[in-house]
């Protein structure tokens, strides 16, 4: 295939990861403070609209493949780009907790279906040794969409909530016009896999089950990041809020770099040594704060961690792609998501359970290390039984 066209399809792949995980969830969560200051709705609604979300991920996930038999990759696809876009303009209106409710829950399901149906649909019609730059453009989107969630969302947010959510759309309809006009919409058939483009044609069920183990691993691994890292910063250590926003912008950074690392080491080593090798450095980076809060482990941690957020979602879609052949990756993606999607939701209200009784965030950084342990064990494992 010419790198135009694996070029193209990774554009439009990260195009589905940007609106779906991107604009669909990480936008939401620097602009609640604006959202309560403007007295939209109070603390409490607001973060159960963003809870809301995590459950329309699960939902979407669970569902996405089955859509997909039942209407086809083409339909879903419209259909998940248009509804999402829709959410963003939806959200620009003040019609209260159901209606935004709603529409949280919607754009939670279709962004799910945007990465589970999207991502293969993209990395699927490229052959291996293409697939680590396609990979790499695909998932840029995640940290395209965690960098715009700590700079220019937040400074759309002094503005105004409604400004926000209709610059939020506007270039949403942009990307999706052109992504389903230039390349979804025209997606050609799957061809008939080959031996080359996958290890075995029959399912590597311990090698599959072994990789899904620890991307769900992983999901619990980066929650206290995601969820509690700038609180941690700014009230635990008593930075302040500025400083907290700092590493924040520093994690989004490391965010935008990590599918092109994650690329680049998965052309070198093959995907999964690299995702072997991506989730042990995880683990470091999320034990620093545990072992110090200086300044310079902190801006570790946050830029490590930011860059294999992305990074690791990108070595694990490429994993999977060589373990199957091309008309299994949807399936075998969707069942991936799933556990991600499921662990993460039950992480996420766990551990903030946790910190209720706790008080303190840095034992949940030592549970997410070890997560992330196990995480690491479980991919050198499916390393080596896939080598068989």
């Amino acid at each position: 295939m010419p790198q135009t066209s694996a070029t193209r399809l990774g554009l439009a792949g990260g195009v589905c990861t940007l609106l779906g995980v991107g604009l669909a969830r990480f936008a939401y969560t620097p602009l609640i403070p604006a959202l309560v200051e403007a007295d939209w709705f109070s603390p409490h609604a607001a973060a159960y609209l963003g809870a809301i979300n995590l459950l329309g991920y699960l939902i979407g996930a669970a569902t996405a493949h089955r859509a997909t038999l039942v209407w086809g990759v083409h339909t879903v696809l419209a259909a998940c780009l248009a509804i999402t876009v829709a959410s963003l303009y939806a959200c620009a209106l003040e019609w209260g907790v159901l209606w935004y409710g709603f529409w949280r829950l919607a754009c939670g399901i279709t962004g799910a279906m945007l990465v589970v149906v999207g991502v293969p649909a993209a990395l699927s019609r490229v052959p291996l040794k293409a697939r680590a730059y396609t990979s790499s453009l695909v998932f840029t989107g995640i940290g395209l969409g965690i960098m715009a969630s700590g700079t220019v969302v937040p400074w759309l947010a002094g503005v105004g909530v409604a400004v926000t959510w209709l610059a939020l759309a506007l270039v949403a309809s942009v990307l999706a016009g052109w992504a389903w006009l230039a390349v979804l919409g025209r997606l050609p058939p799957l061809e008939r896999s080959t031996r080359e483009d996958h290890i075995d044609a029959r399912l590597p069920t311990l090698a599959l089950c072994l990789v899904i183990a620890a991307y769900s691993l992983d999901a619990m691994g980066f929650v206290p990041h995601t969820l509690f890292w700038v609180d941690y910063i700014a009230r635990e250590l008593g930075e302040g809020l500025a400083t907290g926003s700092g590493y924040w912008v520093v994690f989004g950074l490391g965010a935008m770099c990590g599918p092109v690392v994650a690329g680049t080491l998965a052309a070198r080593l093959r995907f999964q040594p690299s995702l072997a090798l991506a989730l042990t450095v995880k683990t470091i980076a999320v034990c620093l704060p545990v072992l110090s809060t200086d300044w310079p482990a902190l801006a570790l941690s946050s830029f490590l961690v930011g860059m294999l957020v992305p990074g690791v979602v990108t070595l694990t879609s490429g994993t999977l792609s060589t373990l199957v052949a091309p008309e299994r990756q949807q399936q075998v993606w969707g069942w991936a998501t799933l556990g991600f999607a499921l662990t993460q939701a039950v992480a996420a209200y766990g551990m903030s359970w946790g910190y209720e009784q706790l008080g303190s965030y840095r034992p949940l950084f030592t549970i997410a290390a070890v997560a992330l342990a196990m995480a690491s064990i479980s991919a050198i494992a499916a390393v080596r039984q896939a080598s068989r």
